[in-house]
């Protein structure tokens, strides 16, 4: 079955940085568009990035031109690289990937920005 497992979160100071992985397997991801989400506590859960199998990015507002967004289709992974992290992007990150109306999510990995 398609599984997705993020990981790079953990605790860092504003203005820090962070380099997310997702490691996905069961299918041939390279045609389909993958993303990352997250969610913080009492928020909604929103879009942070995503990418098309073709390498073209997207990125919400409140991150553009602070994060990365990067796929290696031959590794089945993805990265989101967060430079100049700030309190209000402490949050559960999720990759996902979407195959045409059926999408998939991974665990979350915990992202903390504070002093």
């Amino acid at each position: 079955q398609v599984h997705l497992v993020e990981s790079g979160g953990g605790l860092v100071q504003p203005g820090g940085s962070l380099r997310l992985s997702c490691t996905a397997s069961g299918t041939t991801f390279s045609p389909y568009t993958m993303g990352w989400f997250r969610q913080a506590p009492g928020k909604q859960r929103e879009l942070v990035a995503t990418i098309t199998g073709g390498g073209r990015p997207y990125y919400a507002d409140s991150v553009k031109g602070r994060f990365t967004i990067s796929r290696d289709n031959a590794q089945n992974m993805m990265y989101l690289q967060m430079n100049n992290l700030k309190p209000e992007d402490t949050a559960v990150y999720y990759c996902n990937v979407n195959l045409d109306l059926l999408v998939f999510w991974g665990q979350g990995t915990q992202v903390t920005v504070a002093s």
